[in-house]
């Protein structure tokens, strides 16, 4: 790993007494299209596609004692792959600029491809907002008017019916109730099941099995003397509130939902789930012991996130749960042929929420069977964000596949997108794209090959 002194010392760019506002969570500002990327080593041919990335990039912010890091405009960088080549890289704000004026610029947590199409998305509010090939917003996307009510940033893909599933809360229209909703491989709304909840969750995600709908009731909640303090992102850290984790069968109604108590904690991210033969589910996640407390501001001052494994076992009503590493890391992602069945790899980020230069160190794997760990360390100053998954054309073990990883660089203020052999992480960068601006550290993206749309 980097020496952490040495990183300290790293200068901090666009210094800032908001951190979600300084170095390279600050906002950049110009939409630029540039071709034929320089490349350093060789990208594998068979990569033939886009890579895309979401984030907040906020043009204003009114006062910054009170900002988020999760609001602000969407921003939806990309970059096109094909013959061995980087043919471009664009970076546009998602709807235009009479959109954002009015207020609508909640998409701007993860982008993806489903039913032909390409969206950009945010974890609570607006449905998403359709994007064309070259990342310009078309508008928003209700399903061919077929969804009423929010969406999320995290639906998840049964590759089996082709369909997404989804848990989607919205402060304030959702006050009592979460929805669980199913979108055909049409992109048409197939089911919705309204469950109820109470004092308005933050459900940032979700996971799916091939029997379950897993749903996180955990205690960060709508807090009022958040709202009336002025901050415009309501939850807090709810010390008056259980834990739980909820196995609703996929054609039942929300009176079949089996809840499991858990330990307090606040989890944003699953890596997978699976249906185990004792019929307990298995589910590998990101945890955090507490989120929120005092922290108005981003997610990782107060608890860092470590890798855990829950066992929840619906005829007990029990969860056991296990750690697998104390190593902060986030943004766990898995070989997407691999979802909903049984998995042995997870690829993460490292964390190092301390470190004022770079939010993210070290690309880790870790093998669930051994509890081996590998990693790619990028180097001095040089840190990778959420490793995607893509499965080789011709693979057939689970880690034969590439990394696709936006890493920036402290010391040169630039970003690059680089690619890694998930089965080799030894092998080191394959390839590096050097890209024309930095990309400010955000959040989710996904590989949205020419010959698919649908996400991972």
């Amino acid at each position: 790993m980097t020496d952490t002194a040495e990183t300290s010392e790293l200068p901090l760019r666009r210094p800032h007494d908001n951190q979600y506002l300084a170095g390279n969570y600050a906002a950049v500002e110009s939409e630029v299209t540039a071709h034929d990327l320089p490349v350093v080593g060789e990208i594998p041919v068979e990569l033939e596609g886009r890579w895309l990335r979401n984030g907040p990039n906020p043009e204003s912010v009114d006062d910054p004692a009170l900002h988020h890091w999760f609001l602000g405009t969407g921003m939806v960088h990309g970059v096109r792959l094909r013959g061995g080549k980087a043919e471009w890289y664009k970076n546009r704000f998602v709807l235009n600029a009479d959109d954002r004026a009015a207020g609508l610029f909640g998409s701007n947590t993860n982008v993806g491809g489903f039913a032909g199409t390409t969206w950009a998305m945010v974890e609570a509010g607006q449905p998403p907002v359709e994007l064309d090939y070259e990342l310009n917003s078309l508008g928003i996307n209700r399903f061919h008017d077929t969804l009423d009510g929010p969406f999320t940033a995290h639906p998840k893909y049964d590759v089996s019916t082709g369909e997404l599933h989804s848990v989607n809360y919205h402060w304030p229209d959702l006050i009592d109730h979460v929805n669980y909703t199913v979108v055909g491989g049409d992109g048409r709304v197939t089911k919705n099941v309204a469950i109820p909840v109470a004092d308005m969750p933050m459900m940032h995600d979700m996971s799916l099995t091939e029997k379950y709908v897993v749903v996180y009731d955990l205690p960060v909640t709508v807090n009022m003397d958040v709202l009336v303090a002025g901050y415009a992102f309501p939850f807090k850290w709810n010390n008056d509130r259980a834990a739980r984790v909820g196995l609703l069968p996929r054609n039942g109604a929300a009176d079949d939902i089996i809840w499991c108590d858990v330990d307090p904690c606040y989890v944003f991210h699953p890596l997978n789930a699976y249906d185990a033969a004792d019929g307990t589910v298995v589910v590998d996640l990101c945890r955090y012991d507490n989120l929120m407390i005092d922290d108005r501001q981003g997610p990782f001052a107060e608890t860092p996130p470590t890798l855990d494994r829950w066992v929840i076992d619906p005829s007990t009503r029990r969860v056991s749960e296990t750690r697998i590493s104390d190593r902060p890391q986030e943004f766990p992602r898995h070989n997407p042929r691999f979802g909903l069945k049984e998995h042995r790899y997870g690829y993460t980020s490292e964390i190092k929420p301390g470190q004022v230069a770079n939010l993210h160190g070290s690309t880790l794997k870790t093998d669930f069977s051994t509890g081996a760990v590998d990693e790619h360390d990028y180097g001095h100053g040089r840190g990778g964000a959420e490793p995607v998954f893509v499965p080789k054309i011709d693979g057939t073990n689970e880690d034969d596949g590439w990394l696709l990883t936006v890493v920036y660089d402290a010391t040169t203020d630039g970003s690059e997108l680089c690619v890694l052999d998930a089965a080799d992480l030894g092998r080191g960068e394959v390839a590096r794209i050097s890209l024309p601006q930095r990309v400010p550290f955000g959040f989710h993206g996904n590989w949205v090959p020419d010959s698919s749309v649908a996400p991972s």
